[in-house]
This record gives C-alpha cells, sequence and structure tokens, in this order.
C-alpha cells in the first residue's frame, strides 16, 4: 500500500559519530509490495483501497479502487479473484475476501450515485477505441480521466461485449452492467453502437483520431469436425448465450449436451437447466483436473444438476442421439481413445469449444504482425502500425474480464505517453512481502465470510442472480482481516519492543522513525513487526 507520509531518518549524527561497534545491522522501514496486488491482472492496489473500507471510508475506497477499474460492480460478480489465491491471510485461516468487498463498494456506489470527477484540463486529442467489452471500456475511462477526446465505436446493440452476451444473467445482472458503463459515458466518452468498424485506416483518417485501441472481443465460435446426420441440432456456445438477450430464447431441448471443459460450456449448460432442460451433461475431453473453468463455477454447476461427462469425447451425431468415445490418460497425461463406446441421448449439442477474433477491420494495415490469429503487441501495447493500440481478446493473454481490464488500463498510458511525445515507464514495483516477512501471532482467526447463494431449488427456474453481496457488517469484517503485508498500519509494536527507546512516533498517519543513536541493532522490532514493514540492512561506516 501506498502511503501519503514518507520515512525520514535522522542518521547524520549517527554515522558521524558510529554508535558502537556492536551494531553490525541497522532497522529501516520499508514498504514491500503485498501479494494481492502483484497478482491483480488489473493493477489494482488492493492492500490501498482495504484500508480506506477497514476504516469504514467506503466511498474514499471506491475512489481509490477505481483509479485503476473503473469496473468493481462488475468485477466482484465476475473476477476469478487470483488475489485471493495469493493472500498470505489463506495460510492462517482463509484468503481476505477481495472480491466480496469489492462488490460490496461496487454496488453501494451504484445506489448512492458516485460519480467519477471529470479532468480539469483537455488535451485537444482524440483516440478511436473499437469494441465497448471490458478491454475497450477500461480504456475509454482511462483515457478520458487523461483529458482526451474519446469516441467508442461498438458493433453490436448494446456495451459490454462477452460481459453482455457470454456471461449469463444469473451471475452478471444487466442493470449493474448498464450502470457501471453510464457512469463512463457520463465523462464524456461517447459510444456509438451497431456502428462496426470494417475499414480501420478510413475510419481513423474520417474521424481525426490521433490514435487508436482495437478491443474487439471474440465473438466467433470455434469448430471441430464431427461426422453429424441432416436432422442434428449443432449448435455454438456463443451463439446459444448471445440469444439469451434477444426476445426469443433458444430451443435446446430436455436433454442437452454441451462439448467442452472452460468456463463458457459451464455457462452454456446451467442456462439449459434454466431454460427447462431435463438433463444438461458436459462432454469434455480430460480429467477434473485440467479443466480450464475455474473450480466455485463447478461446484455451483454440479450443485444445479450439472452432470459431466470425464474422459469423453464425442465421434458422432445423430438426430436425438451422440456416440461418446471413453478415452484414458497416458503416461505424459494426455487423454488416448479406448475404442469403447456409448450412445446418450440428446435433443441438441452445444459446441464449447473456445472463440476467435474477427481481424477483417484490419485488412490493409500495413505493418501488422499476427500469430494464432492474434495480434502482435509490444510491451507498450503498440502494434506494428504507429499509433495504433491492442489489448483484450485481440492480443495474446489469458481472456478474463480482469485481464481485459488490465490491458485497457496499460494501453491509455502508452497512449497517452504517445500523444504527448513521451515514453511511459511504469514505476518500479517493491519486493513482494511474502508470509515468511509476517508474524502470525499477532493475527487472531477469523474464518473468511461467505457471500449467501441463491436457494438451488429456485436456480432452475429464475435466471435471478445466485451468488449474492455482503451487507455492510459483513463486508466491514472482511475488509478488517486484511494482514496489511508489508506496509506498517502504525500497530505500535515496534514502539513497545524497543529496548532502546529508539523508535519515535511521528503522529497518526504519518508512521515512526528510528534514533540510531540510542538504537544497538538487535533485530526486536523487525522480529515482532507483524506485517513486516521493517527490515535489517548492514551498518554502513
Amino acid at each position: 500500500m501506498e502511503h501519503d507520509f514518507a520515512i525520514t531518518l535522522d542518521v547524520g549524527t549517527s554515522l558521524a559519530n558510529h554508535t558502537g561497534t556492536w551494531r553490525t545491522f541497522r532497522p529501516d522501514y520499508v514498504h514491500r509490495l503485498p501479494p494481492c496486488n502483484a497478482a491483480c491482472p488489473a493493477g489494482e492496489d488492493i492492500q490501498g483501497w482495504l484500508s480506506f473500507a477497514e476504516a469504514g471510508e467506503y466511498e474514499a475506497a471506491w475512489r481509490a479502487l477505481t483509479k485503476n477499474n473503473p469496473l468493481p460492480a462488475v468485477m466482484g460478480r465476475v473476477c476469478y479473484h487470483p488475489c485471493e489465491t495469493a493472500c498470505n491471510r489463506s495460510q492462517i485461516d482463509a484468503a481476505v475476501g477481495v472480491n466480496a468487498v469489492e462488490r460490496f463498494l461496487g454496488d453501494m456506489a451504484i445506489a448512492k450515485g458516485w460519480a467519477f470527477a471529470p479532468p480539469t484540463q483537455k488535451s485537444g486529442k482524440k483516440v478511436l477505441v473499437v469494441g465497448a467489452g471490458p478491454a475497450g471500456l477500461s480504456a475509454a475511462y482511462h483515457l478520458a480521466m487523461l483529458g482526451h477526446e474519446v469516441t467508442l465505436r461498438e458493433a453490436g446493440p448494446a456495451p459490454g461485449g462477452m460481459m453482455r452476451f457470454g456471461i449469463p444473467k444469473y451471475r452478471l445482472p444487466r442493470d449493474v452492467l448498464d450502470a457501471e458503463v453510464a457512469r463512463i459515458a457520463d465523462l464524456g466518452v461517447r459510444i456509438e453502437y451497431n456502428s462496426k468498424v470494417s475499414d480501420l485506416q478510413a475510419t481513423i483518417k474520417e474521424g481525426g483520431f490521433d490514435a487508436a485501441f482495437l478491443a474487439v472481443g471474440a465473438h466467433i465460435a470455434k469448430r471441430a469436425y464431427i461426422p453429424a446426420g441432416e436432422a442434428t441440432k449443432i449448435l455454438d456456445a456463443v451463439q446459444v448465450l448471445a440469444s439469451m438477450e434477444g426476445a426469443e430464447k433458444p430451443l435446446l431441448g430436455r436433454r442437452v449436451v454441451v462439448y467442452g471443459g472452460g468456463n463458457t460450456a459451464l455457462d452454456v449448460a446451467r442456462t439449459a437447466k434454466r431454460l427447462g432442460a431435463e438433463e444438461a451433461i458436459i462432454v469434455y475431453r480430460r480429467t477434473r483436473e485440467k479443466m480450464p473453468a475455474h473450480d466455485f463455477e463447478l461446484e455451483e454447476a454440479l450443485e444445479e444438476g450439472v452432470m459431466m461427462k470425464w474422459l469423453s469425447t464425442i465421434k458422432h451425431v445423430d438426430a436425438g442421439a451422440i456416440t461418446v468415445e471413453k478415452m484414458k490418460l497416458d503416461e505424459a497425461g494426455f487423454p488416448q481413445p479406448t475404442g469403447e463406446f456409448e450412445t446418450l441421448e440428446a435433443d441438441s449439442v452445444v459446441l464449447a469449444l473456445g472463440q476467435d477474433v474477427d481481424l477483417s477491420l484490419l485488412d490493409g494495415v500495413p505493418g501488422l504482425e499476427f500469430s494464432d490469429g492474434l495480434v502482435k503487441v509490444g510491451p507498450d501495447m503498440m502494434t506494428g502500425a504507429k499509433g495504433i493500440f491492442a489489448g483484450g481478446d485481440m492480443a495474446p493473454s489469458e481472456r478474463t474480464v480482469t485481464v481485459a481490464v488490465g490491458h485497457g488500463k496499460k494501453a491509455a498510458r502508452h497512449i497517452d505517453a504517445f500523444l504527448r511525445g513521451e515514453t511511459y515507464a511504469p514505476p518500479p514495483k517493491h519486493e513482494l512481502a511474502s508470509f515468511e516477512n509476517l508474524n502470525p501471532w499477532y493475527y487472531g482467526e477469523a474464518p473468511q465470510t461467505l457471500r449467501p447463494t441463491l436457494e438451488i431449488a429456485r436456480r432452475s427456474s429464475t435466471f435471478e442472480e445466485v451468488v449474492k453481496g455482503l451487507d455492510e457488517s459483513n463486508a466491514l469484517y472482511e475488509a478488517r482481516r486484511c494482514l496489511s503485508c508489508g506496509n506498517c498500519f502504525e500497530c505500535d509494536n515496534c514502539y513497545g519492543v524497543c529496548p532502546d527507546n529508539a523508535v519515535i512516533k511521528l503522529g497518526a498517519g504519518k508512521g515512526f522513525k528510528f534514533n540510531y543513536d540510542f538504537c544497538k541493532g538487535c533485530g526486536v522490532c523487525e522480529a515482532e513487526c507483524p506485517c513486516g514493514a521493517i527490515a535489517m540492512a548492514p551498518e554502513e561506516i
């Protein structure tokens, strides 16, 4: 966490007089990088905004959070929270529920109508953003906050990209998505819907844009060759999920088979159950351990009655049935055919084998390089064409909302520097605050708060949101479980344990400093610091 104060050390007298031959190491107050911050693909200062939340300063927490991520209510629902996987608290009892607190803040901001403060100065530069998915919305927000005029062109009829057309309403209510998009538009971002960019160069020239950020989502479903009869009903997952936004819902039948092992496959199977399917079976060629879908989503699907067919692959599809071949793992862990077959009844088969990006808008743009259907970008997110940047699903990366939001922010900073004729250099990162830096004895056990969920009996007949949010008391409790890894939170331990009265308080919010004329370098302060904010350094003579 970055503090507003700076630690200063009175070392002049100490170095001149040397405080004694007994001291070979001297203590110093340091900042270390919390593992949650380090693991966040969106680059949030998680520990920073949690410190406001645990003090009950919710609007300050939301504003600190949205400096990096403009979609906290969305992210609090769909992010797979790698910050919690990295959290040091998990080695004591359970990780801090960062995602739940983020959602609480996002929902409170919507309820209270909090708005972004617009920039006081305009740059006079115009930037085109193509695609209103998470990467495009993030880039548009950050560029607008930097004072640039942003036009966002979206091929679809509504914003959100795959957040809207690929994530079901029971995971992400549309009013939440719309509210956070509206807040970005209120900054002056112009969003043009049903406005597909077919010729990028012509669009840039006609609009007088100084730079462009491309964030076209992966909406084209990948296909697989599966022998099928003429009457077979084979659909793709993107088509099924996107059609849920229209008035006419897809007709999948009573028995639905989904082919694939990602989050999209689970979403389709769970959607099928809500549309009245008696059976929704996922056929996946590998084991649960190798399944790319997130484990918590799989658990929710199993609770809802979705069935899994592990180590299986579809060999043939007929009207009303499919033929599945059983697989087995070889010594290297790869699935191999066994020659054993099984027939499953199926009214429809949905392919969830991944998606590709439509890159036709880049036809004729000189300097671009492609690999595996993606656009190559440099460390600054710029493509081989000057002034044209790309991110999200278009660039090589993990395809998640969180990664896309991070791409948008990163690209915006580099675009801003490009427009000013400069180069953006991210600030250096501090040393990671590992669990070994902490003293867990200081913290009592405090189990993680579990978010309430919709009753299983109601999930099969409604698209009501499954995972609910925390109330204020639970959110406050959860925020206060943060260990403040690597950064002083002024617990006064060092002040209390120092045998030489060498620790000086600087006042609330200002931290401490050491009086090296008194300090003997015993290291008790470092040993007793609960959050690892003190380090012993070799004595300079």
